[in-house]
This record gives C-alpha cells, structure tokens and sequence, in this order.
C-alpha cells in the first residue's frame, strides 16, 4: 500500500542524518500479520528469498530484463557511471558506529549493494547513469500492536536526464512494479509464518 512521504520522514530513522540530500521518491508500506518488535532480521530473509529466480513474476521479470538490456545498449551501467566512479557510496559519509558495523547480507539477484543493517532498519544502494538510489526498509510499530514493514525509495536524479528517465517510468513503478511487490513481499511473509507453524509442529510430534 502507497503512504504518504510523511510515513517515511516522521519515523526516527538514521537515514534522515546521513541522505539529507536525497529525494523519498516512492514509500510503501507492507502488511505482516502477527510480527513483533524482534522480527525484521526474519522478514529480510524472507524478502531475500522471495528475489529468488523464479519466484518473482514473470511481467515484472520482462520489464526488468528490458531494462538492463537497454542499460547495456547505452551504457547506463558502465563502471564509469557506477558507484565510486560517477557518485562516492553512501558508505562514504556513514558515522563511526555504522562505518564500523556490518552493512549487511548482499542479495545476489538485486542489483543493490549493503550500505547498513541494524535492528530496525538497513540501507542498500545503486548507481547508474540515471540516478544514485537508496533502497530504505524500516520496521515500523501500527495501531494494533503489531509490526509492518515500510519501504522508501530515496533518489538523487542524474541531471535532466535522470529526472525525464523518473518520470517516464513512474506510472509503471506504480501502476505494475510495486503492486507486483506488494504481493510478493506480503506473501514472503505468509509463507515465512506458515513455514515457521509447521517446524513447530513437527518438532512438537
């Protein structure tokens, strides 16, 4: 479900110190039923596993091989135009304690790279020659005693050609990407908890 900006900007995040230059492009939030405070490190996993070859949809696995392909014809992920050739990584200006601490578990089928992990939030990062886009996930207490999870997508556009390249593909971030994403990741969850039951099941016989 689409949320206000707000959704993202209230909420205690360290993200708010270190990106203050990036633009909350896109924030959704994602419904897990029956999670608690201690439960983000599992929804992760979840996450990492529902990215697996073919679990994600086949309309948005087209629309993402069309994509990289065009980014190959011109050169749009070319080292030059990369992390630490065309922006410094978000690593760069981390304080101490995050510099210092793990970034995290790198997922082999996103193209993100691990920028921070911590109890309620992590950061992972991509740059090409359209924008340097921050992936923000936080853990997020609801009114009804429960825990969901919240995505922002943070951007720093390339000049004129990046900020025409948002928004020509915004009706289909949000018409068929973060739909199909909802889905998924709501699913990932259920089966996590369903997954979980029946070990506990098992164990108990």
């Amino acid at each position: 479900m689409r949320i206000p900006v707000e959704g993202h900007l209230t909420q205690p995040w360290r993200i708010h110190e270190i990106a203050p230059d990036f633009r909350v492009e896109d924030v959704w939030a994602y419904r897990t039923p029956g999670a608690g405070p201690d439960d983000f490190p599992a929804m992760l996993a979840a996450l990492m596993a529902s990215n697996e070859p073919g679990r994600v949809d086949r309309v948005t696995r087209w629309l993402f091989a069309v994509r990289w392909k065009l980014g190959a014809l011109f050169g749009w992920e070319s080292p030059a135009q990369s992390l630490g050739t065309r922006v410094p990584s978000l690593r760069d200006r981390l304080p101490d304690d995050l510099r210092h601490a793990p970034p995290g578990p790198k997922d082999p089928n996103i193209p993100f790279t691990p920028v921070y992990l911590l109890a309620d939030e992590c950061v992972q990062e991509l740059a090409n020659k359209t924008v340097h886009d921050l992936l923000h996930l936080g853990w997020v207490p609801t009114e009804r005693g429960e825990y969901e999870l919240r995505m922002a997508a943070l951007v720093k556009p390339n000049g004129l050609f990046g900020r025409a390249y948002m928004a020509a593909i915004k009706p289909i971030r949000y018409l068929i990407v973060y739909p199909a994403m909802t889905r998924r990741w709501e699913r990932a969850w259920r089966e996590r908890k369903t997954a979980d039951e029946d070990h506990r099941s098992l164990s108990e016989e």
